[in-house]
């Protein structure tokens, strides 16, 4: 362990990390705006920040369940698209809550996870009530949809990457580089411990998964 804190100490990890990351949105935003401008507008948001948060495995991601080019839709694609749009939210929670429990208000490892883990939820049910309301649904009934096809997902998802977060970066703060190579690997690690949970919702009915992406448009 001690061993692998050391790597993630090293500025030369973070550079690399942030440049796959750089390259890996242009090649999204390219895709995006030439092969794929059908894709409904929050997927593209979806996929921005997948990589935002994954790099190279959220592009990879993409290319495998998010383009209109796939050559057949399946439960396995469906699961990834539903885990990156559950994804999207709670990193955004997350990353919310990081720089308001520890840049704003200087919080211990214990208040910074749990403000971050009612942001996740926060954020990753309002990805999903907000459209659920635009397709005409009312409020009170998208949260209950959202409380039913999301709960397990963001839950799994939080527990994972909150707990490898508290393990890897022990007590380092916002200005050591640890800090931000152990929340990319536990988003990381949060989204892979997801993607079965939303597999099985999809096949349990539970969750409809997002559209296939051969029949949206923007």
């Amino acid at each position: 362990m001690e061993l692998v804190r050391q790597i993630l100490s090293n500025p030369t990890v973070l550079s690399v990390w942030l440049f796959s990351v750089i390259i890996s949105e242009f090649i999204l935003i390219y895709d995006l705006t030439k092969n794929n401008p059908q894709i409904m507008k929050i997927m593209k948001l979806v996929w921005i920040l997948t990589i935002l948060y994954s790099g190279v495995a959220g592009l990879l991601i993409y290319q495998y369940s998010g383009r209109r080019q796939i050559p057949e839709d399946n439960l396995w694609r469906r699961g990834f698209r539903s885990v990156a749009h559950c994804y999207s939210g709670c990193g955004a929670g997350e990353i919310a809550g990081i720089f308001i429990a520890v840049g704003i208000f200087n919080l211990g490892n214990w208040p910074v996870a749990i403000i971050t883990f009612v942001l996740a939820y926060v954020f990753g049910f309002a990805l999903t009530i907000f459209p659920l309301m635009q397709d005409g649904e009312s409020f009170s009934t998208a949260v209950k949809d959202a409380l039913y096809s999301e709960t397990a997902s963001i839950t799994v998802m939080e527990v994972v990457a909150i707990a490898v977060d508290l393990v890897l970066s022990g007590n380092s703060n916002i200005h050591h580089i640890k800090f931000w190579t152990s929340m990319i690997i536990s988003l990381s690690l949060g989204l892979v411990a997801a993607y079965p949970v939303n597999v099985l919702l999809i096949h349990w009915g539970v969750k409809e998964g997002m559209h296939d992406p051969r029949h949206q448009s923007s």
